[in-house]
């Protein structure tokens, strides 16, 4: 999603908790993996693989000059003819450590076996954030949760929040910007702002 559509998106969620709470977990997101110079694993559940959600964190890792926020997508099910960049199994959650952050997708609860790696890496001492559906199981071993409750979200559902959260990791708050792709991309959320904001009031 473009510089130009998420602030359609905010435009239309303004008024609502969405837009600051994911600029608060992509806050918390960034303050893990870019002082670690990366280590972001990216992992969904059997049936709902995020793979919308790596893409936007490589392209914002690439706008915002942040490598870090890069992720290594983590995949149930791995073919021998899948390129290297799809070829990481679940076996890698067992290595994840100190110095990693394991951000998990879960719109429904994980099996059995997927929540019991999250909880090791969190053990060895793995940073554990979650974007999830309200799932007890999942909110109980991260650091820090977003909510997505079908029920109770006026009806924003878990991909939106999936973008709001990738285009707020990607935004210059600390460090200075880098580089020149950096600044026009600057320019260019300016600029989507200003054309969606409302006119002046006339007296």
């Amino acid at each position: 999603m473009d510089a130009v559509r998420v602030a359609l998106l905010r435009e239309v969620l303004a008024g609502t908790a969405w837009p600051a709470a994911a600029r608060g977990f992509a806050g918390a997101l960034r303050s893990s993996v870019v002082p670690q110079g990366g280590g972001l694993l990216l992992v969904g559940t059997a049936s709902y693989e995020p793979w919308h959600l790596a893409a936007h964190l490589v392209d914002e890792a690439m706008w915002s000059g942040r490598p870090e926020l890069a992720p290594t997508l983590v995949r149930h099910r791995v073919s021998p003819a899948d390129p290297a960049h799809l070829s990481v199994g679940p076996g890698r959650l067992e290595v994840a450590g100190r110095g990693a952050t394991l951000l998990l997708v879960a719109p429904d609860r994980p099996d059995d076996g997927l929540l019991e790696r999250v909880h090791d890496a969190r053990r060895a001492g793995a940073t554990v954030l979650s974007l999830d559906g309200g799932v007890p199981e999942v909110q109980g071993l991260a650091h820090e949760c977003l909510t997505v409750d079908p029920e109770r979200s006026g009806g924003v559902d878990l991909d939106t929040v999936q973008h709001l959260v990738s285009a707020a990791a990607g935004e210059n708050g600390l460090p200075a910007p880098r580089g020149r792709r950096t600044r026009f991309r600057d320019r260019l959320s300016r600029l989507a702002d200003h054309l969606t904001s409302p006119p002046p009031e006339r007296w």
